[in-house]
């Protein structure tokens, strides 16, 4: 029997027909009657109100769909974080592009070898990094949402740890990048200039460990705009840094390779100094100790699953540089396939914005014991990305005669740009969906799903398709892209099917135990936390098995009255002593 058919209790959570927030009736007696205060409205006329319309049953509200209003709320919430980080995105893809255009200043033999090393780069070290530090998304989020605040800084410590310790075979496999690319065939004078490049960039390894799991445990609390600022700082110092060290102290290469070290270390004491000053660490941070070295099994149940779905998707797209490698005029396929995927790289901003706001949204909205607004969450953003789909196919099919010249005259590279342009659009209209329902499967901590997917979609559809349109059929290179739309169509009808089948009253349920299984290890937590995180290290540590039934109960209930909020006083005394969940309600 789940807790919405329990009998009712003097403190029991109602559901109001315009709100999903359960509010709490606290009556002394059970005879009382029931009292409700307005600002605005009598206490009479408050009484006949309810019992004129009386509230909806919470299953019968999770079927229904939301109100033009709570649309445009929950637009504005959502906004709220995807807005400022789509700005993030498009200042640090604005930072790769002064790179390239350094690089491009040099020579031509600079330019392949520090493309070549960037490639190398992003297949074996960022996007590893990248993708084990989404693990702590769904924890943190739902733990916000759950008001146990000491759970995200612990997670943070433990995900910095967990990007440290796999930087260091990262490193030792960009020192030996050279003997690597010489075995797959490579040039060996762009295999030893690729070499110096990626060698100077390994201490940038050091500061992404740091800024992967900092970006996400300042979104998991709605905290996006100062990362906008201090992304914009480190990027307008970045220009004058490459100057600095590529014209002025004529470095070369290596110039180039320390300026984008360089801004990451800019980028990360900007963080560092606005989380010190502004004093938002203060409700969530706990003294390193020997407890960030326990209960990582959380953590890895859901980083590994999350790393391997950026992964497989990231390194597809090498893969069809590669492919493109193997066709008849290789030199012009292989450029057009980087113009294509800087394209899709700009594109993809928007929609990935989107999946981290929907993504700490419904993490926030489970942690918080709301699944109706998380399933409402995940409605208007799968609406919204349908939008941005269309969008983005209408940009890239209105622009495929004038897009590729912004980067090259080569006639035979604009013609086949201009063919693929249009497929690719078609990638967006199902990418958009499927990058935003990726977010919604993170934020309930389901990444493996999102894994099978792209395993599936990518791998055991999009693959053979290209192969066979691009290399059997005789299409080339538009057969290869062929290939991409039929990857994210499949991908994007099963991450329909998976988000459909969702059951948000068992997710708010998996949020409860999620949370209550990354505090339950920690012993600093048991004397620095609330009294919802001792309640749940004294049942994980009970001896009686029937006392730790019983106390886990009683867990349940102290943290479903503490996030029923109900009336608007109470949302007022919240909003005081909470002023991030106010932001996105």
């Amino acid at each position: 029997m789940s807790r919405w058919d329990s009998k009712p209790s003097p403190c029991q959570p109602r559901f109001s027909e315009d709100k999903e927030t359960p509010s709490t009736m606290c009556n002394t007696s059970p005879s009382a009657p029931l009292s409700f205060s307005h600002s605005n409205k009598s206490h009479l006329f408050a009484t006949n109100k309810l019992m004129e319309d009386p509230p909806l049953d919470p299953l019968q509200d999770l079927q229904r769909w939301p109100t033009p209003s709570q649309v445009v709320e929950e637009m504005r919430a959502i906004g709220k974080i995807s807005i400022p980080t789509a700005l993030t995105g498009l200042i640090i893809y604005s930072r790769a592009m002064v790179s390239m255009l350094f690089l491009g200043h040099l020579g031509e033999l600079e330019l392949a070898a520090g493309s070549l090393s960037i490639g190398f780069a992003n297949i074996t070290g960022y996007s590893v990094l990248s993708g084990l530090a989404m693990g702590m998304e769904p924890i943190c989020g739902q733990a916000f949402g759950a008001k146990q605040r000491k759970i995200l800084g612990l997670t943070l410590q433990r995900t910095i740890l967990l990007l440290l310790s796999t930087s260091v075979p990262v490193s030792f496999l960009w020192l030996n990048m050279r003997r690597i690319l010489l075995w797959c065939g490579q040039d060996e004078q762009i295999s030893s200039t690729a070499q110096t490049f990626i060698a100077l960039a390994i201490p940038d390894l050091l500061f992404s460990s740091f800024l992967h799991p900092i970006r996400i445990y300042l979104r998991s609390q709605n905290i996006t705009l100062p990362v906008t600022y201090c992304s914009f700082v480190s990027v307008v110092l970045h220009v004058p840094l490459n100057y600095l060290l590529v014209v002025r102290l004529k470095m070369g290469i290596a110039g180039v390779a320390v300026a984008m070290v360089w801004t990451n270390l800019n980028l990360f004491v900007c963080l560092l100094l606005f989380i010190l000053f502004s004093g938002v660490y203060k409700g969530s941070w706990i003294s390193p100790s020997t407890d960030c070295l326990r209960g990582w099994s959380q953590l890895l149940k859901l980083a590994i699953p999350t790393c391997v779905s950026v992964c497989l998707e990231w390194w597809w797209y090498e893969l069809m540089i590669m492919m493109c490698g193997l066709l008849v005029n290789p030199r012009a396929t292989v450029a057009s396939m980087g113009i294509l995927i800087q394209t899709t790289s700009l594109v993809y901003v928007f929609p990935s914005a989107l999946s981290l706001g929907v993504s700490t949204r419904v993490g926030n909205e489970l942690g918080a014991n709301r699944p109706a607004r998380a399933r409402r969450a995940t409605i208007v953003s799968l609406t919204v990305a349908v939008v941005l789909g269309l969008a983005a196919m209408a940009f890239t099919t209105s622009m495929r005669h004038q897009w590729g010249r912004l980067f090259t005259d080569d006639a035979e590279i604009l013609e086949l740009t201009a063919v693929a342009l249009p497929i690719a659009g078609l990638c967006e209209l199902g990418n958009c969906p499927q990058t935003t329902g990726c977010g919604v499967l993170r934020g309930s901590a389901r990444p493996t799903t999102g894994a099978n997917i792209n395993l599936g979609s990518f791998y055991l559809v999009g693959t053979p398709v290209a192969v066979v349109m691009g290399f059997v059929v005789g299409m080339g290179f538009p057969g290869l892209w062929l290939g991409l739309l039929a990857a994210q169509a499949s991908c994007a009808s099963l991450m329909a099917y998976a988000i459909c089948k969702t059951d948000w009253m068992v997710e708010v349920e998996r949020a409860r135990v999620l949370t209550t299984a990354s505090n339950s290890s920690s012993s600093t937590l048991s004397s620095s936390s609330s009294f919802i995180s001792t309640r749940v290290d004294s049942s994980a540590t009970t001896i009686d098995a029937a006392a730790a039934t019983e106390d886990s109960k009683q867990t349940a209930a102290i943290l479903e009255e503490i996030v029923c909020i109900g009336t608007d006083a109470g949302r007022q005394a919240a909003s005081e002593t909470d002023p991030f969940i106010s932001q996105v309600e």
